[in-house]
């Protein structure tokens, strides 16, 4: 995409809907929404164009075949048949016109699930859903090692982890998780890049400070105070213990369960956190200084339709609108 993006990145677009009078927001991790927070927003701007420009939108026209007959292309709808010069696919995620591009001879990477949410039944997050974190989530290979990694918001929820940081990950590793079945381990930090030995340290120091207060209504260190009970509990350590009382085992444990919680996931979500796939058309097949098929000229991509992918917060949606730029002006060219 380094290419593409010299010739239509976020700037162009954030231009372009400013311009619409839709003003927009950077957050802290790159990630750019409206500043309503409504993609409503998005959508009625979008609207309001193809009006302006009378652009007709077509619906209820599901596609049954499309081919290339002479130098024409024929779409073939359940209402009727289109033909022109060139056509431009962005259906996005679509197995049905992936197959009959697949018949016209493209490569089509196997699909699998892109940005979801991890399933954990664990003690430690149990009754918490709703709270939300700052922390670095990393992926552990069979052998304990770290794979994938990521930071940011983390979002306790009913079924187990979401947020940005989780979200990340599973887009980063839509290959790798599915290949072993969603069933894998992950390592929290939740104070993101204290070490264990550094945290061990500063609750040494708490235990000075605070000798008669109870852990438990003394919550420490910027973790929300649910989740810092829950941690507690894990390391073993009462309700109505106060710091005095305790050992150098349960600040060790503790400090363990701050740095290096380990979960085990136990599958992915089926909600509508759901909604990038990985795979498409291989990108070899690609001329990205048009967005046009090597295979058949006159034929245009864009979007999730090709084998991209990426992390939530518009990044997708400017993968999306820098190729239909591009392909939008090769069309446009008298050839």
């Amino acid at each position: 995409m380094l290419g593409p993006f010299h010739t239509f990145m976020t700037g162009d677009t954030m231009e372009w809907f400013e311009k619409k009078g839709i003003p927009l927001k950077i957050e802290e991790d790159g990630r750019i929404f409206p500043e309503s927070n409504s993609s409503q927003a998005i959508i009625d701007c979008f609207i309001k164009e193809t009006e302006r420009l009378n652009i007709e939108v077509l619906k209820q026209h599901p596609v049954k075949s499309f081919k290339k007959e002479m130098n024409n292309w024929l779409v073939s709808t359940e209402n009727k048949i289109f033909s022109s010069k060139k056509l431009m696919i962005a259906t996005g995620s679509n197995p049905k016109i992936w197959s009959f591009l697949k018949n016209l001879g493209h490569s089509i990477v196997p699909p699998v699930p892109s940005l979801f949410t991890f399933n954990i039944n664990d003690n430690r997050i149990k009754d918490l859903p709703g709270v939300s974190t700052l922390a670095s989530v990393s992926v552990l290979s069979k052998e304990g090692t770290t794979k994938l990694n990521s930071e940011g918001p983390l979002l306790i929820t009913h079924w187990g982890l979401s947020g940005p940081a989780i979200l990340k990950l599973s887009a980063w590793g839509a290959v790798d998780l599915f290949d072993v079945n969603y069933q894998f381990r992950i390592k929290v930090n939740w104070l993101i890049s204290e070490t264990e030995e550094s945290v061990f340290e500063r609750l040494k120091e708490l235990k000075n400070k605070h000798t008669k207060k109870f852990l438990y209504t003394n919550t420490q260190l910027g973790l929300p105070k649910r989740l810092w009970q829950n941690l507690l509990a894990a390391s073993k350590i009462l309700e109505n213990q106060k710091w005095a009382e305790t050992t150098h085992f349960q600040l060790k444990e503790l400090a363990s369960q701050l740095t290096q919680s380990i979960f085990h996931v136990q599958g992915k979500s089926t909600f509508k956190e759901e909604f990038v796939t990985a795979g498409g058309i291989d990108l070899k097949e690609i001329n990205f200084k048009r967005y046009e098929s090597k295979i058949h000229k006159g034929l245009f991509f864009a979007g999730e339709v090709l084998n991209i992918d990426a992390i939530t917060g518009g990044f997708n949606f400017q993968n999306a609108w820098t190729g239909g730029f591009i392909a939008a002006k090769a069309i446009a060219t008298k050839d």
